[in-house]
């Protein structure tokens, strides 16, 4: 959310970047809030003369009955009496008009970062730099639900009977890799100095509309009937929650965090489920890491935090590249973002496995996240970013390791969380 100062101060800059971000629909939004930030403001100032006219005119009846001036006295109370029942009309008005700008507000995206490449989706978003070479071998890569059936991994059938469509049940080596996977992001992120933490898997709708837009929520989180709360899509959700209506001490940040969590989505809208496979699903579990910072050392964390993921792909012999997100796939809270693609030999071609954002201090203003500086309090920023998300970062792994006789070999950052395992062999 946009700070309104800076919206009644730079309306066409506002309006040009929700032309940026091709979102035309949203730009009378920019001169309805400005109208609505006239009329409070305007009710604020009258609400505040009228009080002033009542205390001085409590005081002036005190005056008159003490001097038995009775009638004077009547006439005054009969005026603030007037201008009470004005105020409290004013009142009830302007907790309208603040909800009704604030309802508005929440819609209008946030100012993207000038670098950023203008483009309408994600078809024109552009790649960066390639890590590792892409290879493609000279034997058959099976769909990656037929590699994990070949280890008698996966049992897309059951999980369609218990829980339906976009489930599943990982079994054997392939669920001891998942699992190995996850820890060894967390321990890979520890050692980079972030603080691990397993955070709440629910959280209140405050902290929901304090970390995405409206249209996000509807699109990805499942709510808890009967309770005010909600699954979380991601562990960036309650991670920046944590810091809701707190106020920081500039010399404790940034606060660099690590989290795993399950996950869970809707997953509605145009890219839809797979009936086969495990890349878009309801269920997964996923490493994520959050910084909160100061405004001027946002931009530093952001190349870190990529950098983070590049890495552990890489210590993994999995080619990655870097894909900056154009204006029209910038979510509506996000100032600069970009994903990491890793690359399938099956499809020849990468794929996404993580998304690294800044968001500026828009998540901050919605959900008052303050820091104390030494002169003044102003808006922390928050960052975000996949670390890895089995299992479509399973897809990734299988795809590339996969050998021409049906085995997998294990790379050797994974050797000691596979129980020393090298090799995966096949059972069918």
């Amino acid at each position: 959310m946009l700070d309104i100062k800076f919206v009644r101060e730079n309306p066409e800059a506002v309006k040009q970047n929700i032309r940026n971000k091709f979102q035309e629909n949203k730009l009378p939004l920019v001169d309805e809030v400005i109208a609505l930030d006239k009329e409070n403001r305007e009710i604020k100032q009258e609400v505040e003369a009228l009080r002033s006219n009542r205390n001085k005119a409590s005081k002036e009846i005190g005056k008159l009955m003490s001097t038995g001036q009775k009638e004077e006295a009547d006439r005054v109370k009969k005026e603030i009496a007037a201008e009470g029942a004005r105020i409290d009309e004013l009142t009830e008005r302007e907790k309208q008009v603040e909800e009704e700008l604030r309802n508005k507000m929440l819609i209008i995206p946030q100012m993207i970062d000038p670098s950023v490449p203008i483009g309408k989706d994600d078809s024109e978003n552009v790649e960066i730099e390639k890590f590792g070479e892409p290879f493609v071998p000279d034997y058959e890569i099976p769909y990656h639900t037929e590699i994990m059936e070949s280890f008698d991994g996966i049992d897309l059938d059951a999980a369609h009977r218990v829980a339906g469509n976009g489930f599943y049940y990982l079994m054997g080596d392939i669920a001891r890799l998942h699992s190995a996977v996850i820890a060894y992001a967390r321990d890979f992120m520890i050692d980079r100095g972030f603080t691990y933490c397993v955070p709440p898997f629910m959280i209140r709708s405050a902290v929901v509309d304090g970390v995405m837009s409206f249209a996000e929520m509807e699109a990805m989180m499942y709510k808890i009937e009967g309770e005010d709360l909600f699954l979380i899509g991601t562990s960036e959700h309650s991670m920046i929650g944590k810091f809701i209506d707190q106020i920081l001490e500039e010399d404790q940040l940034p606060y660099t965090l690590t989290s795993y969590s399950p996950c869970f989505r809707k997953e509605k809208g145009a890219h839809g489920l797979e009936e086969r496979g495990v890349y878009r699903i309801h269920q997964f579990e996923k490493q994520e890491m959050i910084v909160v910072c100061k405004p001027e050392d946002s931009p530093y964390w952001y190349d870190q935090l990529w950098k983070n993921t590049v890495d552990l792909f890489r210590s993994m012999e999995i080619p990655v590249r870097t894909l900056e997100c154009c204006s029209g796939d910038l979510a509506d809270l996000k100032v600069k973002s970009c994903d990491v693609e890793a690359w399938s030999p099956r499809q020849k071609k990468y794929f996404e496995v993580g998304s690294c954002s800044n968001l500026g201090d828009a998540q901050a203003r919605r959900l008052k996240i303050r820091v104390k500086g030494k002169e003044s309090r102003y808006l922390a920023h928050t960052l975000n970013n996949t670390v890895v998300a089995p299992p479509r970062m399973l897809i990734a792994f299988l795809e590339n390791h996969l050998q021409a006789d049906g085995s997998v070999t294990i790379p050797e950052v994974l050797w000691p969380y596979m129980g020393g395992t090298k090799v995966l062999i096949p059972k069918k």
